[in-house]
């Protein structure tokens, strides 16, 4: 018997999808009010309870905004939605990936900048250290995780908490898909190989060069991480 773990979805889970998807595909419309409970609870085939659970939890998301006396307001989450909401805009359309991974090249190569510039000499040991982890990874996950952590180290060299929080975020946001994008990190030595450049540069200080490595590592990953992607489509 395979050892294998079942996703379990309670009611409230597939609810709270339901409404999410109504919202993005414009059944519910921003700025509207959503049905009064017992219409809504009645339109789903819930109950109260479980449409309770289900849209506390979408106002907890930013998607929704219940003011008592005037009911649940579906709120614009491009004027007033955070990061936070990636993740799952992720999970429904990975159109979103491309906007994300555009994202990550700016931000990425201002990071690399700034780090070969505030980088302590502790620094500079542990990102030669994590890049030894990426070569010594015994296979493609454990290399991308292994990845993953020279980024973070990078946006700590940076010396601005702010970058590390921008960094988590766009890690976090493709996570729901993290392993459709392994690509690159099949070969763990060759992954290394790659954002060597990146990391020597950061490590001796030369700031231009790390901005141009940074550059040239993010855009010739992100192109491998979508390839498969796109053919599925």
């Amino acid at each position: 018997m395979r050892d294998e773990t079942i996703a379990r979805q309670s009611v409230v889970d597939l609810l709270e999808a339901r409404l999410r998807d109504d919202i993005l595909d414009g059944t519910h419309r921003p700025g509207s009010l959503l049905p009064p409970e017992r219409d809504l609870a009645a339109r789903y085939g819930v109950t109260r309870t479980t449409l309770k659970h289900a849209l506390t939890r979408l106002e907890q998301a930013g998607m929704l905004r219940t003011r008592h006396g005037i009911g649940t307001k579906v709120r614009d989450i491009l004027k007033v939605g955070g990061a936070e909401l990636l993740p799952m805009l992720v999970g429904r359309d990975s159109a979103w990936l491309a906007e994300i991974f555009e994202a990550r090249r700016h931000i990425g190569a201002l990071i690399a900048r700034r780090a070969a510039t505030r980088r302590t000499d502790a620094q500079a040991r542990r990102l030669s250290a994590l890049l030894v982890a990426v070569a010594e990874a015994a296979d493609g996950n454990a290399a991308q995780l292994a990845d993953v952590e020279v980024h973070r180290e990078l946006a700590r060299a940076t010396g601005n908490r702010v970058y590390l929080l921008l960094t988590n975020t766009l890690f976090n946001a493709y996570l729901p898909v993290r392993l459709s994008l392994r690509a690159p990190f099949e070969q763990p030595a060759e992954a290394a190989a790659r954002i060597a450049p990146l990391v020597q540069a950061v490590v001796d200080g030369r700031a231009a060069d790390a901005e141009r490595a940074a550059e040239c590592y993010l855009r010739a990953t992100e192109e491998q991480m979508l390839r498969p992607l796109k053919t599925t489509r």
